[in-house]
């Protein structure tokens, strides 16, 4: 009868990890209990900053579209009222990108939808 010869399993799931924390320093990067411990820090962090994107991505079309009112004599809460009011549903990314690449057709979409809110 031969034996079991154990190792191959766990070489292989060490190996999964220590290829996920290539690139981090110290022992974090080659020892299996340290470097478990970082990588479990490291999907947290990961799945909180996918949820911070969304945030972070939100505040700055706003403050792209508030700065574009400005510039057109309103400000941002005023003329997401007015759209609201005047029923045009664009969201927040695409007069962001509206404010920026074309400033022409948002301050015609301003002028469009303050008249219509009066």
């Amino acid at each position: 009868m031969s034996r079991v010869k154990r190792g191959v399993t766990a070489h292989r799931r060490h190996k999964r990890v220590f290829e996920q924390v290539e690139g981090f320093h110290g022992g974090r990067k080659n020892r299996f209990r340290q470097a478990l411990h970082v990588l479990w820090h490291s999907w947290l962090y990961a799945y909180e900053g996918r949820k911070l994107k969304k945030r972070d991505f939100r505040s700055l079309w706003i403050t792209r579209i508030n700065a574009a009112c400005r510039i057109n004599g309103t400000t941002y809460s005023k003329l997401m009222g007015a759209l609201k009011a005047s029923e045009i549903e664009l969201d927040r990314k695409v007069l962001a990108e509206m404010a920026v690449s074309d400033p022409t057709a948002f301050k015609q979409l301003t002028e469009l939808a303050v008249a219509a809110a009066k």
